[in-house]
């Protein structure tokens, strides 16, 4: 498949995207931790959550259990069943997320933040989670992206799709859309994708006060299960729109999710958080 040269702009445009994905979220982290006087391992710590549960932990066993042919297996009675019913992979892909991630802040709380038990804590994990994902999924995406396009135009991108075509043969298609989406990347592209993580990291530190006083006071445990619930729904909705369940335009499911997410950071933190320190 002939694959359009990738303009100056774009590269231009994912290299400031690049750079910006690492430098917000430590200035973000830094300046946090010297106006409150955090700890620095306690964003690490959320850092660490996201690798370990999200990247280590949740993904490979959702493309096992979801997307084995992502791996390089072939189709199970599981896959198949629930591959063939939208509206069940979207529910699943969302529980996903919710269950590994709250479990894993969970788990975080009771063990290496165990002694943490001021409320700047949970900002802290808080973070460093959302930090670490806005690295990892616009950082790590858009540096992908610039190498594609320096092969695309060099005319060496096709190395990459026979490696992907010998070990992915279904993945050779989202391949080449991907490939064919760098050349269209534009400023208002960036700043929408920058909107939308500024609206993940919210429901993040949101996330993350829940959970911080579901470990902290025992009669509040149930606020663990609330954050499972509110994650689940969150990532539920991006997968119907993903999965063609719903179809309503980009912006309007950005708009949603950003009050979906706000909501969530404002109600942790009046209710919550900020009533701890009265």
């Amino acid at each position: 498949m002939e694959l359009t040269k990738v303009g100056t702009q774009p590269i231009v445009l994912l290299a400031i995207g690049a750079a910006l994905a690492f430098i917000l979220p430590v200035a973000g982290a830094v300046i946090w931790k010297v106006k409150k006087k955090e700890p620095f391992t306690s964003i690490l710590a959320g850092a660490a959550t996201f690798l370990l549960f999200v990247i280590v932990l949740e993904k490979p066993i959702q493309n096992i259990l979801l997307f084995p042919t992502q791996m390089g297996l072939p189709d199970h009675s599981v896959s198949s069943y629930v591959n063939a019913r939208p509206v069940l992979l979207s529910l699943l892909a969302g529980l996903f997320p919710g269950v590994f991630e709250e479990t894993g802040r969970l788990i975080a709380y009771k063990t290496v933040l165990r002694n943490r038990r001021h409320r700047e804590t949970s900002v802290s994990h808080g973070i460093g989670h959302g930090g670490f994902e806005v690295m990892y999924i616009l950082g790590a995406t858009y540096i992908a992206y610039i190498a594609y396009a320096v092969m695309i135009n060099s005319g060496t991108f096709g190395t990459i799709v026979d490696q992907v075509a010998a070990r992915l043969p279904d993945q050779v298609e989202a391949l080449y859309a991907q490939a064919n989406e760098i050349g269209k990347f534009t400023a208002g592209t960036l700043f929408l994708n920058f909107i939308e993580r500024i609206f993940a990291v919210l429901f993040h530190i949101g996330a993350s006060i829940l959970v911080f006083y579901a470990v902290k006071d025992r009669k509040k445990f149930w606020l663990y299960p609330l954050a499972v619930v509110l994650h689940t729904a969150m990532d539920s909705l991006a997968a119907l729109y993903l999965f063609e369940v719903i179809r309503i335009p980009a912006w309007a499911l950005e708009t949603v999710i950003g009050v979906f997410g706000i909501a969530v950071f404002c109600g942790a933190y009046f209710l919550l958080y900020r009533k701890d320190g009265e």
